[in-house]
């Protein structure tokens, strides 16, 4: 893999690690200060972002190490694992607050937040919105499902924060009696966050259990190998993903009075065109059949 892809990774990563670090100290001081269960709720939601992003560096710096004689084809499963865990830091994250928000709603004692922290919380989204849109952009570029991941933890904090916003709003403007919007907030940022998670947890588990990627690429890689000279039939072609790589398996079907020399020539042909035109197949792997006779 490409130095560039690591540094853009870890660039992306790195720089969300800088950013909720500063606003983690900014939304615990503002929610304690400012008596804001649903800020204190998303600082403990950033904290786990940052923990999140020392997983996602971690695993791009695993993914990029060569294939060894334990790990032969590559280190590449460590991106879908990474993001995973990610994924399931989000959803422990959900449970965290949404335990918090109902404990708060069912004791009944709330003072309200005060109006500063809404002013926080402002500035919170703003930041972690445009955050999501860089990672998110260098984690599509780089193909990379654990900054993808990892950019969705971005959005998800700053939905957490802009209904901590509308919760606060409600309770500072409602006045007495509805201090409990702040809590109500919490439980429903929690549900948003929950549902990243899942959302996100999926196509991670999908990728660590080898499963195919869409239909179109592998109808390409077919079409593209189906029209290499003396290749009568494509009779079967398995794509599985590693990381940003991918790894084909296929079953090409030549005439069979064929010296084996010659389908070992066309086999080379095919693997050689199809990692030309698709640089993300790291390997092709071809058995050779004898077509079936016409009758």
């Amino acid at each position: 893999m490409a130095s560039g892809r690591l540094k853009r990774g870890l660039r992306a990563t790195l720089l969300g690690m800088v950013v909720n670090i500063v606003l983690v100290v900014a939304k615990l001081a503002a929610g304690i200060l400012g008596h804001s269960h649903a800020l204190v709720a998303d600082a403990v939601e950033s904290m786990a972002d940052i923990f999140s992003s020392i997983v996602v560096w971690r695993g791009l710096v695993v993914a990029e190490e060569p294939a060894d004689e334990d790990h032969p084809y590559g280190h590449g499963k460590a991106e879908p694992l990474a993001s995973a865990v990610v994924a399931t830091m989000l959803l422990l994250a959900a449970v965290g607050i949404g335990v918090s928000a109902v404990k708060s709603l069912s004791s009944g004692e709330h003072p309200g937040p005060k109006a500063f922290t809404l002013l926080v919380l402002v500035a919170v989204v703003v930041v972690k919105e445009s955050l999501f849109r860089f990672v998110k952009g260098e984690g599509l570029s780089v193909d990379s499902t654990a900054v993808q991941t990892d950019a969705w933890h971005h959005r998800s904090d700053a939905i957490t924060s802009l209904a901590a916003a509308v919760g606060i709003s409600v309770s500072l403007l409602g006045g007495r009696g509805f201090e409990s919007a702040d809590d109500v907030a919490a439980l429903f940022a929690a549900a948003i966050v929950a549902y990243n998670g899942w959302a996100q947890l999926r196509p991670s588990m999908n990728e660590l259990m080898d499963a195919s990627p869409n239909r179109e690429l592998i109808e390409r890689i077919r079409q593209t190998a189906a029209g290499m000279p003396g290749v009568a039939r494509i009779e079967k072609c398995v794509v599985r993903k590693m990381g940003h790589r991918y790894f084909v398996d296929m079953h090409v079907e030549v005439a069979p009075e064929m010296p084996v020399v010659e389908g070992h020539r066309i086999a080379h042909e095919v693997k050689d065109r199809v990692r030309e035109k698709f640089p993300a197949v790291k390997d092709v792997l071809i058995h050779i059949e004898p077509a079936a006779q016409k009758r």
